[in-house]
């Protein structure tokens, strides 16, 4: 432990404000410019490795040049008696693991506010091509609010340190870079970090602070990556019945194990949180980008919000297939109605109907039968010298017989 002195003849250190695996935090007075910041010293095994210590100088002057209201400022870095050390920003507040265990989760407007302001910083920073890589509750520092009270600020802090640490492969034992719960799957899985990353950590710290405890948990790397591959979060509102459903789900889209369809920015988390806390839900589009209800893009269907259990998705409706129309003939006029056809008649009668035109269709058959017939016996007998009219007359006239014949049989039945 350190006891109260100079660093570099100008930082006085006095209270200690906390510590970590990697650094202790103090309390100190910058002499020269007359005001409290705060010092972390890097503990001994970082100070010891020289290729850390390179990129650590190197990250932390790129920190130094963002300058947002959402982020810790870095005021200077150096060395004294071989530890190295960097001076920031000192916030009168608490982190946000000091919230969560002396107060334990928060109402969903506080989380949202949190959420909110913190894409602000790293939005900020994403932009500038900085990712933070460890963001968790102990890396946001708050003010007012949950604090003390009245308007409330949110700082994150502690940018570069996880880089510096990535870059050198520096491990020990029970300790990984990032707090393992508030790893992405693709950090787990030794992918380079993206601004996504940082979304999914902020997701689970989000669902911390609405539930007090964390989406997922395990005891090692190995177990946390096969929850993380096989489980879903349950919805904060399980554990919290006071979180909006709508606000819930914002927060278990940052959640996603698939960046692609995780919010792509911390910018797009942030409207997200919005939406969700005014009672909203939201889409993502094929590019993965979020959509509000109710919005409809130029070639997408937009979700509208139908309340807590229901929600309907609203598509643009198609236009109507038209046949093409002949171009040689013009369109015929609409054609009216049948009429609906008359009562059947009855077996007897109708099928009777039937017969007799059957039969007079026969009988015109056999009636031009019997002229060919009767013109051809008729050619042959005058060239032998026979006279045939009686032949043909008695032949037509035994065809008319049976068939009168046959018609009456038929009305008898």
């Amino acid at each position: 432990m350190m006891e109260a002195g100079t660093l570099s003849g100008r930082y006085e250190t006095g209270e200690k404000l906390g510590s970590g695996g990697m650094s202790n935090v103090y309390k100190a007075t910058d002499r020269i410019l007359e005001r409290t910041v705060a010092v972390k010293i890097l503990a001994e095994h970082l100070s010891d490795d020289e290729r850390f210590v390179a990129r650590f100088k190197r990250e932390a002057l790129a920190v130094a040049r963002l300058i947002h209201p959402n982020i810790v400022q870095v005021y200077d870095t150096g060395v004294d008696e071989g530890r190295h050390y960097i001076v920031m920003e000192y916030v009168e507040g608490r982190s946000g693991a000091q919230i969560l265990s002396r107060q334990g989760p928060v109402e969903a407007e506080i989380a949202a506010e949190v959420g909110i302001e913190a894409c602000a910083g790293l939005d900020y920073a994403h932009r500038r091509g900085i990712i933070h890589r460890d963001v968790k509750p102990g890396n946001l520092m708050i003010t007012g609010g949950p604090v003390g009270g009245g308007e409330m600020t949110v700082k994150l802090t502690d940018f570069g340190i996880a880089r510096a640490i990535e870059q050198t492969r520096i491990t020990q034992v029970g300790s990984v870079v990032g707090t393992a719960a508030y790893l992405a799957p693709e950090q787990v899985r030794g992918e380079e970090a993206t601004p996504a990353t940082d979304v999914y950590a902020l997701g689970v710290v989000l669902y911390q602070f609405l539930t007090g405890r964390l989406p997922y948990e395990g005891s090692s790397l190995a177990e946390l990556a096969v929850r993380q591959q096989n489980e879903t979060p349950l919805p904060p509102s399980t554990y919290n019945g006071e979180v909006p459903d709508t606000f819930g789900a914002a927060v278990l889209r940052a959640l996603e194990g698939d960046p692609n369809r995780r919010y792509a920015s911390a910018e797009e988390l942030s409207r997200g949180l919005q939406l969700g806390l005014e009672g909203e839900e939201i889409t993502v589009d094929e590019d993965g980008h979020t959509q509000p209800t109710g919005v409809l893009g130029s070639d997408t269907a937009a979700t509208r919000y139908m309340g807590r259990e229901t929600a309907a998705t609203e598509l643009r409706p198609a236009s109507p297939t038209r046949r093409p129309e002949p171009r040689l003939m013009p369109t015929p006029p609409p054609v009216a109605a049948a009429p609906r056809p008359a009562p059947a008649a009855p077996r007897k009668r109708g099928g009777f109907s039937r017969f007799v035109r059957f039969v007079l269709a026969l009988l015109a058959l056999v009636l031009v039968a019997a002229a060919v017939a009767t013109g051809v016996i008729l050619a042959t007998d005058q060239a032998a010298g026979v006279r045939v009219s009686k032949v043909a007359g008695e032949t037509v006239d035994k065809v008319v017989e049976e068939v009168k014949s046959l018609v009456n049989n038929n009305k008898k039945e």
